[in-house]
């Protein structure tokens, strides 16, 4: 599947990534130290951001993309056009798979996801290529079909069943 992150304008790109390492700055994260900032772009413009919020039980832990999601979704949005994820590692990092699933629930399948590395923008050496799937500053960009094949989601529960 091609990556069709080239439907986000170069305009709402800069705001999703802008405001993914705006909510990151929202991280609760005392246990793993792991700072994680989403922002979701709604059809109207709108910019939901999240962060992840850690409890000391860890099952209680929700990651920045639910986070987003829950925040929208609580407010009636429930369709988006665009995500970025940051952390501060140094490389592009992926939602984990309940995220993937999550996202599943409100994003269509081929939904631009910019995977925003911490030390964004990279600048490339002189020599160097950009690597496949990636855009300038070092962004991974993918659609929630690349990261979730298969997937099962809400039209599956209105397939016909044998009784």
């Amino acid at each position: 599947m091609s990556v069709n992150a080239w439907a986000l304008s170069i305009e709402d790109r800069s705001r999703l990534i802008q405001a993914a390492f705006e909510a990151k700055e929202g991280s609760y994260s005392p246990y793993s130290k792991f700072p994680v900032g989403a922002a979701l772009l709604a059809p109207d413009g709108t910019i939901i951001k999240g962060a992840n919020i850690e409890n000391a039980s860890y099952g209680g832990t929700i990651c920045a993309e639910r986070t987003a999601i829950v925040k929208a979704a609580s407010e009636g949005i429930r369709s988006f056009i665009g995500l970025a994820v940051v952390t501060n590692v140094s490389s592009a990092t992926s939602p984990c798979g309940i995220c993937r699933q999550v996202l599943r629930e409100f994003c269509a399948l081929d939904m631009p996801i910019l995977l925003v590395p911490g030390d964004y923008p990279k600048q490339l050496e002189p020599d160097q290529e950009q690597k496949p799937g990636y855009t300038e500053g070092g962004v991974r960009e993918t659609t929630l079909d690349e990261l979730l094949p298969d997937s099962f989601g809400p039209e599956q529960l209105e397939l016909p069943r044998r009784t």
